[in-house]
């Protein structure tokens, strides 16, 4: 896989539609044809880009107990992690039940509950709200999850005037831009344009924003027989080669920043060429592409917990269950996809909740059997579930019953959770009904940990400034 990615570097090229970037590829080594925009990266430079990446990357969070460090090495990773899933544009309305498009409010609810369960650590604005203008909306978007959540906020930078105003708001969450190299809580994605390209605005912007210390998540897409190839082999070749150029790109401009690579892949189905996220060849190339994260030493951010589903349920749940899975168990570091469904276009919030069981039996699963001395006592007073503390006072806990099933995202009914529900009263049990009761609880309670007022004050001034010069946006940032 790596001898193909690589060819496909020297030997087809990547088309970078940037005289930034063409420059700073031919000052690198790089052989640049201007006329065709592309540029052929020889082995060396992608082995170069690599050896600068730091191996270890840092994401803060407002509530410090909430940050966390991803690893290239995945015995370094105790615990595969969650991120709120992005870019959907339709909302399951959790009170009304059906489907609509999505608004800023929708922003705001998901990033409270996703702050409640605790698999989840990086939060994504999970739709595109449509009653804010365009151009302001990833900036209004991005700081209404962040006012809305303690955890740490990752998003897009789509055009290099955005940059400013999330590097502000960046280093008013930091307490000062001397502070974002050492403790930014804020990322950036960034997607290629596949087969082989980079989009111009959204490249020359996220290198603008590298220079700031934000890490970085090289995330190219391509889905077989489409925008990629028809074998799964050759697809996955094709987004290693998208992620190294991605990689060369941002490591030449930005020495030793901070990177994170990762792909979101899915499958086409030959009869009726209908994009699938739910299917196996997708669980299958999504592992393919965190195993080559491991070769490499980088840390990972593989789209998972996916689902063709357009409700939440059992369908939702096996897809969801079928695609993470093979990465937990292969230690990715972060997986993507909590609270979405329909190919990653509809937020559900009743889902969200139940990837969180799911999210914490996997982790159970990853974390296996301790065999150490310790362990085999049963000397661990605290006992944990996929890496995270046991919830007591919500149910009975391992100690009461036996069971190490006190510490997962809880749908408890009676007093048991999901996975071990038994008798005749789990023919009747209703998943999304108990989802939606711990929405509503969450929702109608104060949030953990409301923002500061006076660091809200500040980010709304910024706002107003980017809706004022960038274009109408909505005053309702929530």
């Amino acid at each position: 896989m790596d001898a193909e990615a690589l060819r496909i570097l020297s030997e087809v090229g990547v088309r970078f539609p940037s005289e930034m970037a063409l420059d700073t590829l031919e000052s690198g080594g790089a052989a640049v044809d201007r006329d065709a925009q592309t540029a052929l990266i020889p082995p060396e430079l992608v082995r170069r880009a690599l050896a600068s990446s730091p191996k270890e990357v840092f994401f803060g969070a407002r509530d410090r107990s909430r940050d966390f460090t991803l690893s290239g090495a995945p015995e370094e990773n105790r615990t595969t992690l969650y991120n709120l899933d992005g870019c959907g544009i339709f909302t399951l309305d959790h009170g009304a039940r059906e489907r609509r498009p999505s608004v800023l409010a929708d922003v705001a609810a998901a990033a409270r509950v996703f702050d409640e369960l605790e698999a989840g650590m990086l939060a994504w604005p999970p739709i595109s709200p449509e009653d804010v203008a365009i151009a302001p909306r990833s900036i209004i978007s991005a700081a209404t999850v962040m006012m809305n959540t303690s955890k740490h906020v990752m998003d897009e930078v789509k055009t290099r005037e955005e940059v400013p105003y999330m590097a502000e708001i960046s280093s008013l969450l930091a307490g000062g831009r001397e502070n974002l190299a050492k403790r930014c809580m804020y990322s950036v994605t960034y997607c290629t344009v596949s087969p082989l390209t980079h989009d111009c605005d959204m490249m020359e912007a996220t290198m603008d924003i590298s220079r700031i210390g934000a890490p970085i998540l090289v995330y190219p897409t391509p889905a077989t027989g489409t925008t990629g190839p028809a074998s799964l082999f050759g697809n996955v070749a094709l987004a290693v080669a998208e992620a190294l150029s991605g990689i060369v790109l941002f490591q030449l401009h930005s020495p030793a920043c901070p990177l994170v690579m990762g792909a979101a892949m899915g499958a086409v189905n030959g009869r009726t060429g209908a994009f699938s996220y739910g299917m196996p060849e997708t669980a299958l190339q999504l592992m393919a592409v965190g195993e080559m994260c491991s070769y490499y030493g980088m840390p990972s951010f593989i789209a998972g917990m996916t689902a063709d589903a357009k409700l939440s349920g059992i369908q939702a749940s096996l897809e969801k269950m079928m695609t993470a899975m093979p990465l937990v168990l292969s230690g990715a570091g972060m997986v993507n996809g909590m609270g979405l469904l329909e190919c990653g276009m509809t937020l559900s919030l009743e889902q969200m909740v139940i990837d969180g069981e799911m999210a914490a039996l996997m982790g159970r699963l990853r974390e296996g059997i301790d065999f150490r001395e310790g362990g085999r006592r049963g000397d661990d007073s605290e006992q944990r579930v996929g890496g995270i503390p046991a919830q007591r006072g919500d149910g009975p806990g391992f100690r009461e019953n036996g069971r190490c099933g006190g510490g997962s995202e809880q749908l408890r009914g009676d007093g048991g959770n999901l996975a071990r529900r038994v008798g005749s009263s789990a023919l009747a049990y209703d998943l999304v009904g108990e989802a939606h009761k711990r929405v509503e609880a969450i929702l109608s309670a104060e949030q953990r940990l409301p923002m500061d007022e006076a660091l809200e004050r500040q980010i709304k001034e910024v706002l107003n400034e980017a809706s004022a010069k960038l274009g109408d946006g909505s005053s309702n940032n929530n």
